[in-house]
């Protein structure tokens, strides 16, 4: 029965992204110019919407709830940096932006560096949005699998094969233009689900608002703030600057994100849908830990025995029948409208960064959408490979490859933001490369020499022996750039 409902919930919401999709489309063009920038007039609050779907994903929605079995509301503190970060990206990096003539943001390194820098930016982009795509959409794969796909003797190798077609299918023609109204149409859908999975525990529990308040005070995951041990990962200092820079380079130095934020009409309003955008992640996380909090008391209360890998405890409800039917389709909605909103972004971007940036085929429509096919098979042959060696949360599993793929270009741009100190563009492929292997060096050797282990603030040291390096190569002669 249950693999029943969630096939017929996966059709049915993929047949309405098509509907969707269809009727953006219906006598526009296929150009590159709508695909990669949705022609400049999206509405603001359009866009904000859509990009809370994108950066979520499904990972939020099985793995922040997880995380309170082992951080509490920790993991708040990063959040928090979240907004500092997203400040930033709005004051700094947003007018940059702007004044590029190019849809793609890292024609930044090529007027600042040069050709090899442009070049080396973009392809970290291409493997750090590749790498944390498959990520993403391990996630629905792996439960639709388990909750409808398996039962039926399909191979997971065929689940994640239909979700990949079905992401490719719905945008191969619109690009950016459907994906700016079919995003923000599945934050909504995710956040209703979220809404509807909190309510059913809060009714079973049978506690008011009085009652949730003293839920969460009362518990042992209630500790919100880490001061006291400098050598903690969840350290505040570091998890609050490790948030901030995150933000940075996942929404402000990432093509998809920005790509979206461009989309937008003028550069005051991109700021708006920014400022929106990112003070939303505050009670939006705070709802998926509230949900987290729940599902650990009602399951101690009832005497449920949890999934060893907290990843897997919201799939453990649904799959052993505990929500019933309705929220259980909220829930597979949910996982299914988180991940599709960030999956079609990265995937659009990751063609349009290819086109723009590596091949330079700006106006070829045809190699577009071979390219699109290309990066579609890629995705899914990295989901594979996530499927043998996944055995760590997976949004801290996404935060760790970040720390390494997005490093040297935090490194690049804060370089060419901050300093007018001209470097040789021949030597910075090799200084991006060499930088995560050294910030991979000093980790290994910090765990063991003085038994301390690097948490997300990875990417800060990597960022900084990017910026050394860059420091390292250059000249006392200042340059200027538009």
């Amino acid at each position: 029965m249950l693999n029943i409902v969630v096939i017929s919930v996966l059709v049915v919401y993929f047949v309405l992204l098509l509907s969707v999709s269809h009727i953006l489309q219906r006598g526009k063009h296929d150009s590159n110019t709508i695909f990669f920038t949705a022609g400049g007039n999206a509405s603001w609050w359009v866009v904000s919407i859509g990009m809370i779907g994108a950066s979520v994903s499904g990972v939020s929605f099985l793995s922040v709830p997880g995380m309170v079995q082992g951080i509490g509301f920790q993991y708040m503190q990063t959040v928090l940096g979240f907004v500092l970060g997203y400040v930033l990206i709005a004051k700094v990096l947003l007018p940059v932006y702007y004044k590029l003539k190019s849809p793609s943001i890292y024609e930044f390194l090529l007027n600042r560096f040069g050709r090899n820098a442009y070049k080396t930016g973009s392809w970290f982009f291409l493997i750090s949005k590749l790498c944390s795509t498959a990520a993403k959409v391990y996630v629905i794969a792996l439960v639709l699998h388990s909750l409808a796909f398996v039962s039926l003797g399909v191979p997971f190798v065929i689940t994640s094969a239909i979700i990949v077609f079905m992401i490719w299918f719905y945008t191969r023609r619109g690009g950016l233009s459907t994906i700016v109204w079919t995003d923000a149409l599945q934050t909504v859908f995710m956040v209703l689900a979220l809404v509807m999975i909190i309510a059913w525990f809060v009714s079973e529990m049978q506690l008011d608002v009085n009652g949730l308040v003293s839920l969460i005070a009362d518990s042992q995951w209630s500790q919100w703030v880490e001061l006291d041990d400098w050598t903690s990962r969840q350290h505040f200092v570091k998890q609050f600057l490790s948030g901030a820079f995150i933000a940075v380079v996942m929404t402000g130095l990432d093509q998809d994100m920005i790509q979206k934020n461009r989309a937008i009409r003028t550069l005051k309003q991109s700021q708006r849908n920014m400022y929106w955008y990112g003070s939303a992640f505050v009670p939006l996380n705070f709802l998926f830990l509230l949900l987290g909090v729940l599902m650990l008391q009602y399951s101690a209360i009832t005497g449920i025995m949890l999934p060893v890998n907290p990843d897997e405890s919201l799939p453990f409800f649904v799959s052993e029948g505990y929500f019933g039917v309705v929220v259980s389709v909220f829930f597979v909605v949910g996982v299914v409208a988180a991940t599709f909103s960030s999956a079609d972004s990265s995937l659009t971007s990751l063609t349009t960064s290819f086109c723009v940036d590596i091949a330079e085929r700006y106006n070829d429509v045809a190699y577009r959408k071979k390219v699109h096919i290309v990066f579609s098979v890629l995705l899914l042959g990295l989901i594979f490979l996530i499927n043998q060696v996944s055995g760590r949360s997976l949004i801290d599993l996404i935060y760790v490859m970040v720390s390494y793929t997005y490093g040297p270009l935090l490194g690049l741009f804060a370089f060419g933001l901050f300093t007018r100190r001209a470097v040789c563009d021949k030597a910075i492929p090799y200084i991006a490369i060499l930088s995560p292997v050294a910030c991979c060096v000093i980790d290994v050797m910090c765990r063991t020499i003085f038994d301390y282990s690097f948490g997300y603030e990875l990417l800060m040291l990597n960022g900084a022996i990017t910026f050394v390096g860059l420091w390292l190569s250059g000249i006392r002669k200042t340059v200027t750039y538009v």
